[in-house]
């Protein structure tokens, strides 16, 4: 067995789906490629098996669920877990994945969709998460003056009390930050969440940034710290 095959096994993926047709085809496409698949129909039932087990390492969530919905519980993950999320949704509007992204969820992948590209935007995920990668034994720190950012624990500090932030507005803070008064034009910005998936939704880039915007209240006219380029991109000053 190779080492990329003895890592996929160790990658548990929960997925929240009442389709009894679908689920099926997506546990038994993720098991055949070496993941540890666990089906749970009901936010309730989600709830749950995290309650019991908190080892898993994404969780693929359909909005439409009986019950309580995927939007609402996506709510309660970002409060309790640090895991990547990507929702599957029949309903691909772009109103309905600004939502989704905005209440927290990594990616959004409208129904109907390919086995395939599902296992290809979970391992982006994971990747991007690192759960795969050896820690640094240091942590690295930045002050950016009223904003701290500690990047080896990915959180962030607006004079010295910690932020929320999702893991796509941390991933896009992170990047800007490199190299304070860089341009940063929205596919680059789209890289550094989506593996490189440059064809992903763009504009959830202005959704994450007039997001992160409000939680570092720079919400002044023009912002101080995360400007608009326009025509080009962003950048951090």
């Amino acid at each position: 067995m190779s080492d990329l095959a003895s890592k996929d096994q160790e990658r548990r993926i929960l997925i929240v789906e009442d389709d009894e047709g679908l689920a099926p085809l997506m546990i038994r496409h993720l098991s055949d490629s070496g993941f540890r698949p666990e089906w749970a129909q009901s936010a309730e039932a989600a709830r749950e098996t995290l309650r019991q087990d908190r080892g898993f390492d994404a969780i693929v969530l359909d909005v439409m669920l009986p019950g309580e919905d995927g939007l609402s519980f996506c709510r309660h993950l970002r409060k309790q877990y640090n895991l990547p999320v990507i929702m599957v949704t029949a309903r691909g509007e772009t109103s309905d994945r600004i939502r989704g992204l905005e209440i927290g969820a990594d990616d959004y992948l409208p129904k109907p969709f390919s086995l395939w590209e599902l296992e290809a935007r979970i391992n982006a995920l994971i990747r991007l998460c690192g759960r795969f990668q050896e820690s640094e034994n240091t942590t690295s720190f930045r002050d950016l003056g009223d904003i701290q950012i500690d990047t080896n624990n990915r959180a962030v500090f607006l004079r010295g009390s910690a932020i929320d932030l999702t893991r796509s507005e941390f991933d896009i803070l992170e990047r800007l930050t490199k190299n304070p008064g860089a341009v940063l034009s929205r596919d680059q910005l789209l890289e550094c969440i989506r593996g490189g998936n440059t064809n992903a939704f763009d504009r959830a880039i202005d959704t994450h940034i007039s997001n992160l915007r409000q939680k570092l209240q720079d919400n002044e006219k023009p912002p101080k710290r995360l400007k608009t380029v326009w025509g080009l991109g962003y950048k951090f000053e």
